[in-house]
């Protein structure tokens, strides 16, 4: 099972109209874009794809579309995170009777946990499943680490908690995971959160990336990992080096939606830019900073 989940799996944007509701056609467009350009995997409903703006039943159908229009041809991890357990195991539930191969859980938001009540929550969610299910660790947005000790022994504890995605800006703490849990269990995936860690995370014993930027750079996140499966670090290099000048997109807006979704129309994909309130559209102004930001990269990114 941990050989499905090796690879690029980019989180896609839920694409929606100008009401906020979602896009069925659109949704479809990113999809078989994201499987035209030979991404190992998705994420549906990550940080990325804005489900902390819906409601659960919004969630529902936006996951029920995307795994029928996918049907099978990739590996499908769906973000079903809340700040309850119980929801949280409702929207896992669907998503493993909807045919995801996997879920993602970022830890709960606004309480702040003991050690005992975080491990205790990811436990139940693991335990009420029988699809995989991946930690997904994002302190700066959910205000409390997940913590290295509760990772490690849910790895050593719980045998459905399969991987993790560590969202931290230091990449020692993706190393100290990998080196404290590998040696019990090897097969632990590891994704890189932050994109620019991609080939760090790798070359640390890591197993991918969750990367935005592939959803309108893919040629430079799967490159960076095929480069770096044919041991070919010299491409691997460049590629890490066209990927570092694309950071200073995610600083344009908070939240990120709005930059992401127009750098993947400004890049030649026909989707709506809308984004589901309180996240807000990119200015004039901030939109012209994005073609300048892609066009740093020109050999590798065609901005229209």
């Amino acid at each position: 099972m941990s050989n499905v989940f090796k690879g690029i799996f980019p989180p896609v944007p839920t694409i929606v109209d100008s009401n906020g509701e979602m896009d069925a056609n659109g949704m479809a467009t990113m999809i078989e874009h994201v499987i035209h350009h030979d991404a190992d995997g998705m994420l549906i409903l990550g940080s990325g794809g804005e489900f902390c703006h819906f409601s659960t039943p919004q969630r529902k159908k936006i996951a029920e579309l995307s795994l029928k229009k996918v049907a099978g041809r990739v590996p499908v991890l769906i973000g079903i995170a809340c700040p309850s357990t119980a929801e949280t195991i409702e929207l896992g539930l669907h998503a493993e009777q909807n045919g995801a191969a996997g879920v993602l859980v970022v830890n709960p938001y606004y309480a702040k946990l003991s050690d005992e009540a975080r491990f205790t929550h990811y436990k139940r969610i693991a335990e009420a499943l029988s699809i995989p299910v991946f930690l997904y660790n994002f302190p700066d947005l959910t205000g409390q680490d997940i913590g290295m000790d509760v990772i490690v022994r849910l790895a050593q504890e719980v045998p459905n908690i399969v991987g993790i995605k560590d969202t931290i800006d230091n990449i020692s703490h993706t190393r100290e995971i990998i080196n404290r849990v590998h040696p019990f269990r090897p097969d632990f995936i590891i994704f890189s959160g932050y994109d620019e860690y991609l080939l760090d995370t790798l070359l640390l014993g890591g197993h991918g990336g969750i990367p935005a930027t592939f959803n309108f750079a893919p040629e430079i996140t799967k490159g960076i990992y095929q480069a770096f499966k044919q041991n070919d670090l010299a491409t691997a290099q460049k590629l890490q080096q066209s990927l570092a000048k694309l950071s200073p997109l995610y600083a344009l807006e908070q939240p990120f939606f709005s930059v992401i979704k127009n750098a993947i129309s400004l890049t030649g994909v026909n989707i709506s830019t809308a984004v589901v309130p309180p996240s807000l559209p990119l200015s004039d102004e901030k939109i012209e900073k994005v073609k300048e930001i892609l066009k740093a990269v020109p050999k590798i990114i065609r901005v229209a």
